[in-house]
């Protein structure tokens, strides 16, 4: 039985509270379970911190989630865990975003409206249904335009995506990217 899980996530602290947000319902289903879960900011050192996780909380299940920053596929994390000197018993917990966590606010653009109000241009985000085949230059593209006639100005990461991704909903997130409903399914499916 699992009793702790350490998600450690790329990108800066400031991202903890969305994260915390977005995760609810596997936070819900692990107090169910008496289990802890903690989220750790990365920082710009995903890797070595998920290599020093993996050799010092040796009681906990430690996750890492990461922006691929290219294409996701089955070998990106076969190659991740190689160059990482880490065993095949670590594949279940290496989660991609897609190319950068932006593409999740691709799938629920009402919560960015909500959250953006007037001057909001959905129509300059690219439609794809998988937001995970959406490169990262039309991600930072879209949203750049579909924000920068809003009264809270043009996407800024530090500024804004916490509070998005407080703001929108895993289901929509999970309809759209299969590799945040990887995440999903195998963290509940541990916690059952």
């Amino acid at each position: 039985m699992v009793t702790e899980i350490r998600i450690y996530f790329e990108g800066d602290k400031s991202l903890k509270p969305g994260f915390r947000a977005f995760f609810d319902e596997l936070f819900d289903r692990a107090r169910a379970k008496r289990c802890k879960v903690n989220l750790i900011a990365t920082d710009g050192t995903p890797a070595r911190d998920f290599g020093i996780a993996v050799r010092t909380h040796l009681d906990a299940w430690n996750i890492l989630l990461l922006d691929s920053d290219g294409p996701v596929g089955a070998q990106r994390t076969a190659s991740f865990i190689a160059a990482q000197g880490l065993g095949d018993a670590h594949r279940d917990s290496i989660f991609w975003m897609a190319e950068m966590m932006e593409s999740w606010f691709h799938a629920d653009k009402d919560a960015l409206q909500r959250f953006y109000r007037d001057g909001f241009d959905r129509e300059a985000m690219k439609p794809n249904p998988n937001v995970e085949q959406i490169s990262k230059k039309d991600l930072e593209d879209g949203l750049k335009e579909a924000t920068e006639n809003t009264g809270k100005g043009a996407y800024h990461k530090t500024k804004h995506a916490p509070s998005l991704l407080e703001a929108i909903r895993p289901n929509r997130v999970r309809e759209a990217a299969p590799n945040c409903d990887r995440l999903f399914k195998i963290v509940l499916l541990k916690l059952a």
